[in-house]
């Protein structure tokens, strides 16, 4: 076999590389708009190629997105497009360029790693696991949606898809504070990935319509952007691609307008939060159908001790942490995790006399815990309980209750949640 060579793939081959890529994933060339939209945010990506006697037979991207994180934010490499010609499958190209992706984390400094997966068993294998987990919900719209709460009454308003970054971006940000797990947002990325004039996978529903509600000039309380499609009958059903609100009272409010939009006879919530307010407010929860219950984004620590001293802890902790990492050997070890105060407001504050809060040293000491990276990404953003790990056989307990103050310690007010698909 002839050696595999893994590059960057040049913005003059990026049409050669969409040709690969809609070949591997059995899709008809979308031409027009669409594959414009694509060429333009491969343009935007970090882009290995691999090639063989200058073919190229594997694609991967990566955007350079800022991830939320418990107290904060950190870098992250948002894959994408990947993409192994059906010649070169079980060839390791994937993972010779998922290779080349670490090493060029490693020199930006980039600490996690992140994606949707096409393929559950794939990425288990280079360290990602579901770092946050969603729902789907159906309504019924045959009568008015009843709920156990006053709705607020401010007025709704229909703002432009391409005024709409503006006018919600505050917001969004305000959102991405309180949850883990949410991506950082230009203006690039709310036209492209947010607000695109035709959504990727259903051609026939509509363009985006973005409402929000609030008192006149003052930033919107909250907003849901959706989509529609009619069937013959002249009927149809209702999309939401996000629903942000700042209160119960307002989030109640949205979903009263969308539940009540003329001819819609039901409306699909794509990616809730596993505690989403809806489900405690629907008066009736027979109208309320949770249709699907899935892990949302997966995640990778690309940087262990990077990665630990990068978010906040909910409460002191002292662990040696053991993690294993067979496909970063230079990411595994003994680390040692100390927290040492936290704020009032559970960020780890300390206050101003307290000095550093959380420290991560790499250690000989004994360990505490034992568990994959793999395991640690699952808990990293405190979506899953550490001891739920042990329970499991996918972390070992060394010492009696370490998973449960390593639970206590990475515990966040709200679950993770992501909305962007990418």
């Amino acid at each position: 076999m002839t050696v595999v060579e893994y590059r960057t793939i040049p913005e003059a081959e990026l049409d050669r590389a969409l040709d690969l890529h809609y070949l591997v994933f059995l899709q008809k060339d979308p031409e027009g708009e669409l594959r414009k939209l694509h060429r333009e945010i491969l343009e935007r990506c970090l882009r290995i190629g691999a090639y063989e006697d200058g073919e190229l037979v594997g694609l991967l991207g990566a955007h350079a997105m800022s991830l939320s994180v418990p107290g904060g934010e950190l870098s992250c490499a948002g894959v994408t497009f990947v993409s192994v010609s059906p010649t070169h499958r079980r060839r390791g190209v994937l993972s010779g360029m998922i290779a080349e992706l670490w090493r060029r984390c490693a020199e930006r400094e980039v600490p996690l790693a992140a994606l949707w997966v096409s393929e559950a068993t794939i990425y288990g294998r280079f360290g990602f696991e579901p770092a946050t987990r969603s729902y789907s919900v159906e309504i019924d719209t045959e009568h008015p949606l009843e709920l156990r709460i006053a709705p607020d009454e401010r007025p709704l308003r229909l703002v432009p898809p391409e005024k709409a970054p503006k006018v919600i971006g505050a917001a969004h940000r305000t959102a991405r504070e309180g949850r883990a797990g949410r991506v950082g947002r230009d203006e690039f990325w709310w036209r492209t990935h947010i607000l695109p004039d035709e959504d990727g996978e259903n051609d026939d529903l509509s363009a985006p319509r973005v409402v929000t509600i609030g008192d006149p000039g003052a930033p919107p309380a909250g907003y849901v952007i959706y989509r529609t499609e009619s069937n013959d009958e002249g009927r149809g059903r209702l999309h939401i691609g996000e629903l942000e609100a700042d209160s119960p009272a307002v989030a109640a409010a949205l979903w009263r307008y969308v539940t009540s939009v003329d001819l819609v006879d039901k409306v699909r919530a794509w990616g809730r939060p596993l505690d989403d307010p809806l489900l405690r407010f629907a008066a009736d929860r027979d109208q309320v159908s949770v249709v699907q219950e899935f892990p949302a984004l997966w995640l990778r620590l690309v940087d262990v001790p990077g990665a630990l001293a990068g978010r906040a802890w909910s409460a002191p902790v002292d662990l040696v942490l053991e993690v294993t990492d067979a496909g970063l050997p230079e990411n595994a070890g003994r680390f040692r995790l100390t927290v040492t105060g936290t704020g009032a407001d559970g960020v780890g504050t300390g206050g101003d006399d307290a000095g550093p809060v959380v420290r991560v040293d790499r250690t000989e000491e004994a360990p505490d815990l034992t568990l994959d990276v793999r395991e640690l990404a699952a808990c990293y953003l405190g979506d899953l309980d550490p001891a739920e790990l042990v329970r499991a056989g996918l972390a070992v307990e060394h010492t009696a209750g370490a998973a449960a103050r390593l639970g206590a310690a990475s515990r966040t007010e709200l679950l993770p949640h992501t909305t962007d698909e990418f």
